[in-house]
């Protein structure tokens, strides 16, 4: 996608604004978003079922903003699997085969590949009426399968089940993809689906992509602050402070010390930064007085009632306690604001006085307008 946007109401409504996107040959990428961010309209431009308002889309080195659906070769799955009420499952997925014209001996090949691989051998005479939503699911893959497209499209196809179920075809999904390497665009605003199943997720927001990173570097190095709180559960905790001489002023909740959060020796701290450690320690020391964020991951916060004898630490009131089995949530007011601390454990109640210890290393720098210093 090359500066592609879609407008809508006369270039009233922006569903999507000039993107640049491209998506390696067999990779699974995710764009991952709140509802209203553009991502099924981007994904629909993809299919052909939007045109652009402005740009340019390629399969490879042909542009094919200009061709319909049914050209492109591309197979979507939708939220609600749209199967035919009236066929059976077979027929379900025998249906693009048949109007494509394909001979019967080639179609019955294709089908009994498809149904062996979606292990739904059980369900072929079946009206979908009678399917769960997980088999249901697994049909309209299977018809999406025998077309041997060029691009899986796949617009929030696990939101219909139950959790249980939506982990279990995370898993069927991910090996499908693996298994056929077709270069699949998977749309969700679940987290969970995104980080676990893609190679690349790309964080949407306004119609435009916030970041585009592998899971892993999303997670631990947001560019952004509206990227920090949208990823992660809970998200990253960022507090409000004004810059002093090597130092956060966060208010009553006390003052964080600036030389070991953005000073060098951290593992992976100059990938964290904007230029060179030592430029970015000059950049947080120079603007003093000026509005800055201190982000903390909640799994990177201990919870102490005493203060600690060194090391940075923040001060608050507990507001809630959530113990979930394999770990406990701290809910904690600090300057009006709820941070939540996710621990092993903690013997804290309702009102008690606390304070939120961290590594240097664990901390997060955001400017003024939210961008990444550190």
């Amino acid at each position: 996608m090359r500066g592609v946007s879609k407008y809508f109401d006369g270039g009233e409504t922006v569903a999507n604004y000039r993107i640049d996107l491209e998506v390696e040959d067999g990779e699974f990428l995710s764009l991952l978003g709140p509802s209203g961010c553009g991502k099924t309209t981007a994904l629909r431009l993809i299919a052909g079922l939007e045109t652009p308002s402005e740009g340019e889309i390629y399969f490879d080195d042909e542009r094919v903003d200009g061709l319909s659906p049914s050209t492109r070769n591309v197979a979507m799955v939708f939220q609600n699997y749209a199967l035919y009420p009236h066929m059976s499952v077979r027929e379900n997925i025998a249906y693009p085969l048949k109007v494509r014209g394909m001979p019967p001996d080639e179609r019955d090949r294709k089908i009994a590949e498809a149904i062996e691989l979606l292990h739904i051998e059980d369900q072929v005479d079946k009206p979908p009426a009678e399917l769960s939503g997980g088999q249901r699911q697994r049909v309209a893959l299977a018809r999406a399968i025998v077309r041997d497209p060029v691009v899986f499209l796949m617009d929030e196809p696990l939101s219909n089940l139950d959790a249980k179920l939506r982990q279990e075809m995370r898993g069927e999904l991910k090996r499908l993809q693996d298994e056929l390497g077709i270069t699949t665009i998977y749309v969700t605003h679940n987290q969970e689906e995104a980080m676990s199943m893609a190679d690349r997720v790309a964080v949407m927001n306004r119609g435009t992509i916030r970041q585009l990173a592998p899971p892993a570097e999303l997670y631990e190095r947001p560019r952004t602050e509206w990227v920090a709180r949208f990823v992660g559960s809970p998200p990253m905790n960022l507090l409000r402070g004004t810059r002093r001489d090597g130092a956060i002023d966060l208010g009553e909740a006390g003052t964080v010390d600036l030389a070991g959060v953005a000073g060098a020796g951290r593992e992976g701290a100059a990938v964290r930064t904007t230029g060179r450690e030592e430029a970015a320690v000059e950049t947080v020391e120079a603007d003093v007085g000026a509005s800055i964020s201190l982000g903390v991951r909640p799994e990177d916060l201990s919870v102490a009632t005493e203060p600690p004898p060194g090391g940075n630490a923040i001060e608050g009131s507990v507001d809630t306690v959530e113990p979930l089995g394999e770990y406990t949530i701290v809910n904690v007011v600090v300057n009006d604001q709820l941070v939540n601390a996710k621990v092993g454990d903690a013997d804290v109640k309702r009102d008690d006085r606390v304070y939120l210890t961290f590594d240097d290393d664990d901390a997060y720098l955001y400017d003024e307008d939210g961008h990444l210093i550190a």
